[in-house]
């Protein structure tokens, strides 16, 4: 009897070696090593995605307020009037993805083949803005290029049928 005891309490010490995962000073690491890793390349592809979706969001954005700049100088009476509106336009585009910041009088390029508003000609807008890197600023590193500028030229045609304006 007294053999049997003995195997069965042998039996009870390695099962319970076994689940306790005496396996030796490294049980444990690989969780922490994975999760530092992750750690490690998560924050620069999340960087990596934040300012790709802001770039995106400002082409997007300077392309739309090109085209309504151009369209609202071409169906414009007066220079003036059509240079007006279409800073408005540049504006509102603009700041409709986010770019508040950004002033519609110095984004805004204009130029004109002949006379601005007369029947035929083609008015080109661009459009040019500065997107900075999310979470840097100017300070020590200044010297980096720390934005990407994004630009968007359209030409739009005034309509042949449009009044010459007086």
């Amino acid at each position: 009897m007294i053999g049997v005891r003995a195997r069965v309490r042998r039996l009870q010490r390695c099962i319970r070696d076994r689940l306790r995962g005496a396996g030796g000073p490294d049980d444990g690491n690989a969780l922490v090593e994975f999760l530092g890793a992750a750690v490690i390349l998560m924050i620069p592809t999340l960087y990596l995605i934040l300012t790709l979706g802001r770039v995106q969001a400002a082409a997007f954005a300077v392309q739309g307020a090109a085209k309504d700049a151009g369209r609202a100088l071409s169906v414009s009476d007066s220079v003036d009037d059509g240079l007006a509106r279409a800073r408005s336009a540049v504006g509102v585009a603009l700041a409709d993805q986010g770019f508040d910041e950004t002033d519609p009088t110095t984004a805004l390029t204009v130029a004109c083949s002949a006379g601005c508003l007369d029947p035929g000609t083609e008015i080109a807008t661009t459009v040019r803005i500065d997107v900075a890197f999310p979470g840097l600023g100017g300070g020590p590193g200044s010297w980096l290029p720390l934005s990407i500028p994004v630009s968007a030229h359209v030409v739009t045609a005034v309509d042949e049928y449009k009044e010459a304006p007086r």
